[in-house]
Formats: structure tokens, sequence, C-alpha cells
């Protein structure tokens, strides 16, 4: 239904001469293909582990909301350099058909939204509920510039929409694409305190050291903990290894822990390189 009406908004606004319509249309088939992905990816990473995916297809998730930061990037930029082009040479808008396209394409973006409002919390779809808000105020931007030039005949108006809608997105899409970018390199989640898990794992009773300690992001909401915990030679390894999930659990929200428990005597597992 998406595809369909862009296409249809695409032509309106060819035909109408309104760059805020094709913006429009172009902001809304970039959100059709990232719903797309977005929901292609919560699929495929139900499918859990298996064979050689250890993991399951959890990161294709994240994959697609890269791919929904590049897309958006590209939109804005071809809407704001356009935009700025036709700003001294503005042309003419048939503002009817702006109008009623622009309005009908308010209510798909609802309906589109109040669809996705029913999908979990995750990068990718917070990412594509991001990209339907904006198409949201893009409708509403392109029936204000179509009632604008229609009763002032201030033809910049068409052109100053197109500019925002550009500018509305880039933002949003810089800080998906940044969290993205550190989930994929693995960096620690900013919510949670390394050294903070660190001492915290080394506080617990018999616990002598804690080392080769990762802590990373597989998905979204789903932080994963791997770490060498020392103890005393004769203490309980099935205790130290309880207390250290049951923190984890508790203290940071980590679910998946894995943790090598080893005997104060072990030699050698200080000595890793990475």
């Amino acid at each position: 239904m998406v595809m369909g009406f862009m296409a249809i908004e695409l032509v309106a606004g060819i035909a109408s001469g309104s760059l805020a319509l094709i913006s429009d249309a172009a902001h809304m088939g970039t959100d059709a293909l990232g719903v797309g992905m977005a929901l292609a990816a919560v699929m495929a990473a139900r499918g859990g582990a298996t064979g050689s995916r250890t993991y399951g297809l959890y990161r294709l998730e994240i994959l697609a909301a890269l791919a929904n930061t590049v897309l958006l990037f590209g939109v804005a930029g071809f809407v704001l350099w356009e935009a700025i082009r036709r700003w001294s040479d503005p042309s003419e808008v048939a503002t009817g058909l702006m109008l009623v396209v622009a309005v009908v394409g308010l209510l798909v973006n609802l309906v589109g939204f109040r669809m996705l409002r029913v999908q979990h919390d995750s990068l990718n779809m917070t990412g594509a509920r991001l990209e339907l808000l904006a198409d949201l105020l893009g409708s509403i931007g392109v029936i204000a510039a179509a009632l604008v030039v229609r009763f002032t005949g201030w033809l910049q108006a068409d052109s100053l929409i197109a500019i925002a809608l550009g500018i509305f997105v880039l933002p949003r899409a810089f800080k998906l694409g940044r969290e993205s970018v550190r989930i994929l390199v693995q960096e620690a989640p900013a919510h949670l305190d390394v050294g903070r898990i660190k001492s915290s794992l080394a506080s617990i009773p018999r616990v002598v050291d804690i080392h080769d300690l990762h802590v990373w992001t597989l998905t979204s909401g789903m932080e994963v903990v791997s770490a060498h915990m020392m103890i005393e030679n004769d203490a309980d390894p099935h205790s130290a290894l309880d207390s250290a999930r049951h923190l984890l659990q508790q203290d940071f929200k980590i679910e998946h822990a894995t943790l090598q428990v080893e005997p104060q005597s072990h030699i050698g597992c200080t000595e890793l390189s990475w």
C-alpha cells in the first residue's frame, strides 16, 4: 500500500511541479523499504541459532538499520540540493493536486505509524518509526506549502518545506547510524559502565581477579558479557558462578553471560593479547 501510494505521490509531484511533494514521496519510498527490511530482520531473528550461525540472525536488524541510515542521508541530500537550486528560480505549482495528494499521504502515514507502534521496541523499529514520523510531519508541511502558495502566490514555500524536510531527517539519521556502527564494532553499551561491572564481579566473596572481560550488544536490548573469573583454590566454583550471574542480572540487567571460572593457581589466561 505504501509503495503504491509513493508511486502516485511521485507522479503527482512531477505533474504538479512540487518539489515538496516529490521529496515526501522519496521519504515515503525510503520508509517503505526501511520498514520492509525491519520486519524481515525481525522475522529472520526469530529463527534462532542454527548450524554455523551460533548467534542466529540477530545482527540482520542492525545491518538493516545501517542501510536505512544510508538511504535517509541519500534522500535528504538530494532534496536539499534540488531545493536550493530551485530557490532562485521557483517553478509553478499546481496546488490543488498537491493538496489532495498530501492529505491522502498524511492518512497513509498515520495508518503505517499506528501499525508500527504494536511492534516490539528495537533499534531497527525505532528507526522505522522515526522515518514514518518524518513522513507525517512532511505531509503536514506539504499541506502547509500548498495552502501558502495557493493563497499568497509565494512559490518559494514549496522549496522551503523541501529544505525543512531534508534538515529534519539528518540528525535522526546520524543518531541511528552512530548507534548501528557502535553495535557492529562491538563497543560496550553506553549505559553500562565496564569498570563498574568488573569491580562488582571482583567484589564477590572469594573472587581474586577478573580478566578478559568483554561487554557488547548483540542486537537491540540484548547485552552480552564474557569474562574469566579467578577464585581461591578451595572456593566453590558453583557458588561463585551463581553469584556472578545473579549480580549481572539484578544490577546490570544482563541476561546472557559466559563466565569461565578458574582456580587461583591457574596460569596463562592473563597473557591474552586481545
